[in-house]
């Protein structure tokens, strides 16, 4: 597994994005890169809060993406694949605190009105 330092602290980078539910939301929380290498991570971990979701432990996915310095187009993918995923599943994935450089490439995909957007990240469980 490869990993990537953190543009803003200069921490690896590269694990599985931590998800954990929250009341009835299901937060997935990627950070750093999300690229070639690493979105394959972020696929399992939407994969896994969708799996939440099914066994109807959450009503909503909520990628909180406050610590994500960078996405290219795989982590797009990752993203509008788990996108199809949820809506079949009769849900939305929603995106929480997406850093410009995010927006950019949502906005310029058309991509963007297909993720609701939360006002911050949901809080981590006491």
């Amino acid at each position: 597994m490869a990993e990537h330092p953190d543009r803003e602290t200069g921490a690896k980078t590269g694990a599985e994005p931590v998800v954990e539910i929250v009341d009835r939301v299901v937060a997935v929380r990627p950070a750093g890169e999300i690229d070639i290498v690493t979105a394959p991570f972020l696929t399992r971990a939407l994969a896994r809060a969708l799996a939440h979701v099914d066994a109807a432990q959450a009503d909503r996915i909520v990628t909180d993406c406050s610590r994500v310095t960078f996405c290219d187009s795989s982590g797009l993918n990752a993203l509008l694949a788990a996108r199809l995923r949820a809506v079949e599943a009769g849900t939305a994935i929603h995106l929480a605190d997406p850093a410009p450089q995010l927006q950019r490439l949502l906005q310029m995909t058309g991509a963007a009105p297909l993720f609701p957007r939360e006002d911050g990240p949901p809080d981590r469980p006491a």
